[in-house]
């Protein structure tokens, strides 16, 4: 009988969070809508007038990360931009977590959009999704800014935390139970280390929290976390053959990667990209630095 009331219990504690996540995420996205259009299952958002220029965001972030910096209104005094949810984030549609598969989503969104020979800006892991791109399609990448990226083989521990929500089956029942709770009470730590040395900007409360914790974003997170390590690894290979001007941009005390063994390296590896370390910086160099990015644009454009 114990054991029953005590299975009873359990289901009744999952159903409950259950509830909880779904009721919080549809609150969110009542909150934030979608402000944009969308092509090719993506979703965007875009101003301005001039050369194109698209932005890409990191790994369990949206399209917002690039809005709330600053730097994506700086571009648009310049340029036609345009920044997307990659798949499986925000209000895009799910699809393929590989880079090269992300490439040709948004190849088929920048037709639709009519955009041709955009300028590339990326951060964290989204710049693997950006060097895959102007990898397969070089003549249709005017240059890549690359901020704060992942490019190397490297331990990864919040691995350990992101990578259980992918997990056929029992990965289904935690992104939509327990993994957004999990997530929910470790976003100031997280939020914190990202940002670190510099305090967490005032501004990050308009962030949608809670949708970038909707299980369908949180099974992105995880595929794209497990296939960090096994992707750089044979991406690595490659990295030499880039064919398009290519701006580096890293904090100095980064505390999330290591700026020596990703932008650092990559510079070293690319003898003819042009590289920036913004002192104080960290994860977050965008938000520490918009016109670092702005003028990292220039440069590559």
């Amino acid at each position: 009988m114990n054991r029953r009331l005590g299975w009873a219990l359990a289901a009744a504690g999952v159903a409950g969070a259950g509830a909880f996540v779904h009721t919080r995420v549809r609150a969110e996205r009542r909150a934030h809508p979608a402000r944009g259009g969308f092509a090719a299952g993506l979703h965007y958002v875009e101003a301005g007038f001039g050369p194109p220029a698209v932005f890409l965001h990191g790994m369990g972030s949206m399209l917002q990360d690039f809005e709330l910096s600053g730097v994506f209104s700086r571009a648009a005094d310049h340029h036609r931009a345009v920044a997307f949810d990659r798949p499986g984030y925000g209000y895009s549609a799910a699809g393929a977590n590989l880079p090269s598969a992300q490439a040709a989503a948004l190849r088929q969104a920048f037709r639709r959009l009519g955009i041709a020979q955009p300028v590339i800006v990326a951060h964290s892991l989204g710049t693997l999704v950006a060097i895959a791109y102007a990898l397969r399609y070089p003549d249709d990448v005017r240059g890549l800014v690359l901020a704060s990226g992942y490019y190397y083989p490297t331990v990864r521990p919040d691995a350990l935390l992101l990578v259980p929500p992918a997990i056929p089956l029992i990965g289904a029942l935690m992104r939509h139970t327990v993994s957004p709770l999990v997530g929910r009470l470790l976003w100031p730590a997280w939020l914190k280390m990202l940002f670190a040395p510099h305090e967490v900007p005032a501004y990050m409360k308009d962030f949608p929290t809670w949708q970038a914790l909707q299980p369908k974003q949180l099974h992105a997170v995880g595929r794209e976390a497990a296939l960090a390590v096994p992707v750089t690894a044979t991406m690595r290979k490659l990295y030499f053959t880039l064919k398009v001007p290519v701006a580096i941009v890293a904090g100095a005390d980064d505390r999330y990667l290591s700026t020596r063994a990703h932008s650092r390296r990559l510079h070293e590896t690319l003898s003819d990209s042009t590289y920036l370390e913004v002192p104080g910086a960290g994860h977050m160099v965008h938000h520490a630095a918009p016109d670092a990015i702005v003028d990292a644009m220039r440069s590559v454009a």
